[in-house]
């Protein structure tokens, strides 16, 4: 798969890095040409820095890994707004998160659903969000990889994003159309509040088995 990502920080060369060495094509743009050179360096293999220009063109799926303060400015740098990436997977990575109260800071709706207001004609996909760039790739073993919880509106943007987890070792969990971003993006939020209370967010969610789960609701 060719795999655009726009941003040029350490989720976005994580990210690049396992798709890379799992064998995808990677392309990495930003507002600094030198920024992406740079990443695209960090990434390695045959990954390679294009100019905004020419991003869209080159890539099957992208990942949108900056700043809520710079992600309208990020998709205006790659024409989003004049449907640059119509038809085009976008899996939205961003944290609109006050890091210092955990509040996400759209009153309404989600990043998510910024993004697909802005990108016309893109399949946007809530993921990879709640985990650091060190998560990835995964390599231990597969029943205790991490689970990205995802959502989206169609369902093959939703296939190809789990293909791509995959490819990071990770399992998906769909939790429902991008009307539930802001959910999925609240939990960073109390994820960061745990964290600066001085526990781990692991312990903070109870060890639910699905399947005992089910077969209590339905006594």
């Amino acid at each position: 798969m060719n795999v655009g990502i726009l941003g040029t920080g350490n989720l976005a060369t994580a990210l690049g890095r396992a798709w890379a060495a799992a064998g995808h094509a990677v392309v990495v743009t930003g507002r600094s040409s030198e920024n992406a050179s740079r990443a695209a360096g960090q990434i390695g293999g045959t990954a390679e820095a294009v100019g905004p220009a020419d991003f869209a063109a080159r890539v099957d799926a992208v990942v949108v890994a900056v700043a809520w303060e710079g992600l309208e400015e990020a998709l205006a740098l790659v024409g989003a707004a004049d449907g640059s990436l119509n038809g085009r997977t976008v899996i939205d990575c961003t944290n609109a998160v006050d890091f210092a109260t955990g509040q996400l800071k759209p009153t309404s709706g989600s990043a998510a659903e910024f993004v697909a207001r802005l990108a016309r004609g893109a399949h946007v996909v809530k993921a990879l969000h709640l985990f650091a760039g060190v998560s990835w790739p995964y390599t231990g073993a597969q029943d205790s990889a991490p689970v990205v919880a995802i959502c989206g509106d169609q369902p093959e943007a939703l296939e190809r994003v789990g293909a791509l987890i995959a490819d990071l070792g990770g399992r998906t969990a769909v939790i429902g159309g991008l009307t539930s971003a802001r959910q999925l993006e609240e939990a960073a939020g109390f994820v960061m509040r745990v964290v600066a209370a001085g526990s781990n967010p692991r312990f903070a969610v109870p060890d639910v088995d699905p399947a005992s789960f089910n077969t209590a609701t339905a006594n």
